[in-house]
C-alpha cells in the first residue's frame, strides 16, 4: 500500500478475475432476458444469434429495433453492476472496455468473421459509454458520501 492513501491499492489477481467474470455473468445474463422478452414482443423464435449474430443488429423490423433497445437498456443495467461489484468510479472505464473487448471476440469466434456491421460497432460504441458513464455517476456517488470524522462520529459509534 502507497503510503497516506485512502485505498489498498495493490494488485490482486484473483479479486481481478473475480469481478470480470462476475461483470461479464451479470450483464449477458440480463441481456438474454431482455433479448428473450424483446423476441417474445417481436414474435420471433430467441436463439443466441440475437446476441452475438452481429446481422441480427438492424432497424428494419420490428425485432432488430426491439433487440437493439434490449441492449442499449442492458447498458443502463450494467452500470448498476459496475457499482455493485466494482465500486470504483476509475475502474469503470477499464470494466466496460473489458466487457466490450470480450463480446467482440466472442461475436467474432461464434460469427466465424470480424464484425463488419456499422450498426453493431454503433451500438457496442453507445452501450460502452452509457455503461462507463453510468457506472462511474454511481460509484462517484457512494465515493463522495461524508465519512463521519470527530466527535459526532464517536458519539453515533458509542450509541450503536
Amino acid at each position: 500500500m502507497k503510503g497516506g492513501t485512502f485505498r489498498n491499492t495493490q494488485w490482486d489477481p484473483t479479486l481481478l478475475t473475480s469481478q470480470i467474470v462476475s461483470m461479464q455473468f451479470c450483464v449477458y445474463f440480463t441481456l438474454g432476458l431482455l433479448v428473450f422478452v424483446a423476441n417474445k414482443l417481436a414474435g420471433d423464435n430467441y436463439s443466441l444469434d440475437h446476441l452475438f449474430e452481429y446481422h441480427e443488429i438492424h432497424i428494419y423490423d420490428l425485432g432488430g429495433r426491439l433487440v437493439i433497445c434490449a441492449f442499449v437498456l442492458n447498458a443502463f443495467v450494467a452500470s448498476l453492476a459496475l457499482w455493485c461489484i466494482v465500486r470504483r468510479a476509475k475502474l469503470c472505464l477499464d470494466f466496460s472496455c473489458t466487457f466490450h473487448v470480450l463480446h467482440l471476440l466472442v461475436c467474432w469466434w461464434y460469427n466465424r468473421s470480424f464484425p463488419a456491421n456499422a450498426s453493431w460497432w454503433l451500438l457496442n460504441v453507445i452501450t460502452a459509454t452509457i455503461m462507463c458513464i453510468g457506472g462511474e455517476f454511481l460509484c462517484l456517488q457512494t465515493e463522495m458520501k461524508e465519512i463521519p470524522v470527530g466527535y459526532a462520529a464517536l458519539n453515533q459509534k458509542s450509541d450503536v
